[in-house]
């Protein structure tokens, strides 16, 4: 009366071996996937290392051209870096306007925390610090990365 039928489905052998490759293929994947955010962070900072670096060279080109008031023994250089930011008055012009140098500051991408202010996450070097061994002082004369990693090329972050 009942025909019998040869019920079809996996076996656990095929199982196994699905499995298996699955795994095998995330294995492969994984690394790539976190070399890709490594470089999406590597190349957030190079961005923001050339924003910053453009704006305290702006800066220093306008307090050279006397559009910022600077005291004589002053480098000319950014006192912090939210001056680019907040921006500083133009002495020349007739309606004291401010001439702004940034429209935000950039986080470093490889600062942990996300509580700091942006201009807390990057190192200063002012202009009496030597390129070996910078230190914070009177003005902003370049920006580092604090992160102790390195990066793909082999470089440390803190030396881009």
């Amino acid at each position: 009366m009942f025909s019998r039928q040869r019920l079809r489905g996996f076996t656990i052998i095929e199982m196994v071996i699905t499995v298996a490759i699955i795994g095998l293929l995330a294995s492969v994947a994984m690394p790539l996937a976190q070399l890709t955010v490594q470089r999406g962070k590597e190349h957030e900072l190079r961005h923001a290392l050339r924003q910053i670096r453009g704006a305290i060279d702006a800066y220093k080109q306008a307090s050279d051209d006397g559009k910022v008031v600077r005291a004589a023994d002053a480098t000319g250089y950014p006192p912090s870096l939210d001056v680019l930011v907040e921006g500083v008055v133009n002495p020349t012009d007739p309606k004291k306007r401010r001439i702004y140098f940034l429209r935000r500051l950039p986080r470093d991408p490889f600062h942990d925390d996300p509580g700091v202010p942006a201009s807390g996450t990057w190192g200063l070097r002012s202009y009496e610090s030597s390129a070996q061994s910078p230190s914070e002082g009177k003005d902003v004369f370049d920006v580092y990365s604090m992160s102790p990693a390195t990066g793909i090329n082999g470089v440390p972050y803190r030396q881009w």
